[in-house]
């Protein structure tokens, strides 16, 4: 009925599909059909104000934007249920921390945009989702994106975006739209967040054995056997994401991103220090074991060198990692470089 309704409309051409592909899906062959510079759309279910479009096109020309978003968590009048504002918030930040710009409304489901940014948006995915994958996208390519608010009035009939099955998928396609453009962002911080935890556990423990005390608890041997695993789990997850950083520039053929927050920490790459980070974790870890096999022949008691063989262990296969993992980062730097070099030595031997 209501397509019978938008065909008779003056100056609407409607298509149709066989079958229902999903929202996405129906997006994407209109955006597909379109035929001008820009494209604008709505989500049809009374919430978003179409006469909101003139302010849209108006940022978008004045600004020189790529994507303008309409955004109804930008303090516009809303209507918007408690529990889908959490969850448009929730999206959001995670769009904004996978990405290091910040957005307000990752998922709202009125836009305007240049119809020529499609190629580098593009693949998006029929459901849902398509809509906080397409800020992700665009975000990482380095689009200009901006927001106009908009006021959001209760939606006309019943949602079909269920909150935890939809709220799910729409975090883990943002997820993993970000990796496939920047993994040691995301990778990077879980591993820092390993890091600290075996950091803060190691630090109780030598407060402790300052103090006298050579024994743990029940608690205090889990901590410490929580603090292992995620010192080595860590240290492998932060190399894990900077050694798919080369595999994405490999495969975009794009100079490497550098830097967890939007730019490098220091003047030169950090994994360019591996090695010697490695060897001296290595050189430490070696050391520290000599030292208490050493003592342990003097006498002293296991429960007073047991910590530091177990420093000893963990700083050489942490050791041992970083210079694999800078290995591994030579040989994928090379072959990112290898087809510019190629370029360069084709022009001099042309020369």
């Amino acid at each position: 009925m209501k397509a019978e309704l938008v065909a008779v409309a003056d100056g609407v051409r409607l298509i149709n599909h066989r079958t229902n592909g999903g929202y996405g899906a129906a997006l994407k062959t209109g955006f597909a059909a379109a035929q001008g510079e820009w494209i604008g759309f709505l989500d049809a279910d009374g919430t978003y104000p179409p006469e909101s479009f003139p302010a849209l096109c108006r940022a978008a020309l004045a600004q020189d934007a790529d994507i303008v978003i309409g955004s109804r968590m930008a303090g516009a009048a809303s209507e918007m249920p408690a529990v889908r504002r959490v969850g448009n918030f929730l999206f959001a930040n995670l769009v904004s921390l996978v990405s290091a710009q910040h957005i307000t409304d990752s998922a709202s489901g009125m836009r305007v945009f240049k119809k020529s940014v499609l190629e580098r948006i593009y693949p998006l995915p029929d459901g849902l989702n398509l809509t906080p994958v397409m800020s992700t996208r665009a975000l990482h390519e380095g689009l200009k994106m901006i927001e106009v608010p908009i006021p959001y009035s209760e939606r006309c009939g019943r949602s079909k975006l269920s909150v935890v099955r939809d709220g799910m998928r729409f975090a883990q396609s943002i997820v993993w739209t970000a990796l496939t453009y920047n993994p040691v962002r995301l990778l990077g911080l879980i591993g820092l967040a390993c890091l600290a935890v075996t950091l803060a556990v190691a630090l109780w423990i030598v407060a402790q054995r300052v103090q006298g005390i050579t024994t743990l608890s029940p608690w205090g041997i889990f901590a410490l056997f929580t603090a292992a695993v995620l010192g080595v789990a860590g240290v492998s997850v932060f190399l894990l994401g900077v050694m798919f950083n080369y595999l994405v520039a490999i495969f975009y053929k794009r100079p490497i991103r550098q830097g967890l927050f939007g730019r490098p920490l220091f003047r030169s790459p950090l994994d360019r220090h591996f090695w010697w980070l490695g060897l001296l974790a290595l050189l430490t870890g070696i050391l520290l074991a000599v030292a208490s096999l050493a003592l342990s022949l003097h006498g002293w008691p296991a429960d007073r060198l047991w910590f530091w063989q177990l420093g000893a262990a963990m700083s050489a296969i942490i050791g041992v990692q970083l210079v694999i993992g800078w290995f591994i980062m030579r040989v994928l730097e090379e072959l990112s470089q290898r087809e510019a070099r190629v370029a360069g030595d084709m022009r001099a031997n042309g020369g």
